[in-house]
């Protein structure tokens, strides 16, 4: 079967791989679409991502598919069910590695709620924790909506993470899927003013139409005094970016008590922190991983704004490539235009 590997950072191919096996609490999905993560998969790419340094490696962790196998002990699947988040863990050939796997045309789905009931919620069993995050959607939800899941479930839940309050000032610093996530849904959450910081105008006018409050670029001084002019510091800035830089910009826009909260992995191995800079209490929160229970609980809230017509992938989806074309697609995701890709399989 097809599938996208980064055979050495900076080279990507299309490789053929064997088609997956499912064990006895597994499902095969065959995969319908998939999208880059703009963050993680370009870091694996170029090489960056901590910790990751063997090459080749199967890419991809962003899916949705359609069951089409299923184990004997499987009970919260079946054939013909929509499924978010399949993957390939482990690699099913022994000359790749595996970064997810996501972007194949077979992938699996293991069932968390069977295996947690029958005691085999363990590594020993091949249990891995994704599993808690592979859930059905409703056939009535589109597949470009059931695949933002894999970004919506992760942000929304990092609310809770990030411990913010509906009714809160926040700064977002980045405004790419993420950081207009973080902006969309602090709207729909009924936080107070929502700012947008991002270097591409394009894309802080599409914060702004998801409700941002005000959107700068990062270099534009006002940022320096947004706290003076609002006549009060904000409660939370949101650091997608993941720099030193912009932790210790934060520091100087929160108030006492202020956080400042950083999604996904740090850039630099070692943090140089500004204190001085900032209140004298501060929280510095930093959320480089999911909270897998959290992000799994997230999906039925965003599925009712979804059935309500108060959130699409139409925000957030706008370029779209046939898997094939992966290599090509990235040379756009490297113009920065793109806020989300999609890749139709």
């Amino acid at each position: 079967m097809l599938a996208i590997a980064v055979t050495e950072p900076g080279r990507v191919q299309v490789v053929d791989v064997p088609e997956p096996e499912h064990g006895p609490y597994e499902v095969r999905i065959r995969t319908e679409a998939a999208c880059l993560c703009n963050i993680t998969d370009r870091k694996l790419i170029d090489g960056h991502f901590p910790g990751v340094d063997s090459y080749p490696m199967l890419l991809g962790h962003e899916t949705v598919g359609t069951v089409d196998a299923v184990g004997e002990k499987v009970r919260s699947f079946k054939v013909g069910d929509r499924v978010v988040g399949g993957l390939l863990i482990p690699s099913t050939s022994t000359a790749f590695e595996t970064a997810w796997g996501g972007f194949s045309e077979y992938l699996l789905a293991g069932d968390h709620p069977a295996m947690v009931e029958d005691g085999v919620a363990t590594p020993e069993h091949g249990w891995v924790e994704v599993y808690e995050i592979m859930k059905p959607v409703p056939p009535t939800l589109a597949v470009e909506d059931a695949l933002m899941m894999c970004t919506w479930r992760e942000v929304l839940s990092s609310f809770e993470d990030f411990n913010l309050k509906p009714g809160q000032d926040l700064i977002v610093f980045g405004a790419g899927p993420v950081g207009l996530s973080f902006v969309k849904f602090a709207r729909l959450l009924g936080f107070g003013d929502v700012v947008g910081v991002d270097p591409n105008a394009h894309k802080r006018d599409k914060a702004m139409a998801m409700g941002a409050t005000a959107a700068y670029a990062p270099d534009d001084p006002a940022i320096a005094i947004l706290a003076k002019d609002r006549a009060k510091p904000f409660d939370a800035v949101i650091d997608v970016v993941g720099k030193a830089a912009v932790i210790n910009t934060g520091l100087t826009l929160i108030g006492m008590g202020g956080s400042v909260c950083v999604y996904g992995t740090l850039k630099e191995p070692v943090l140089r922190l500004e204190s001085g800079s900032g209140p004298y209490n501060f929280d510095l929160r930093v959320h480089q991983w999911p909270t897998r229970v959290l992000e799994a609980g997230a999906q039925e809230r965003l599925i009712a704004w979804v059935e309500e017509g108060r959130l699409s992938y139409e925000e957030f989806i706008d370029v779209e490539y046939p898997i094939r074309d992966f290599g090509r697609a990235l040379e756009e995701v490297g113009t920065s235009k793109p806020i989300k890709t999609l890749f139709r399989f």
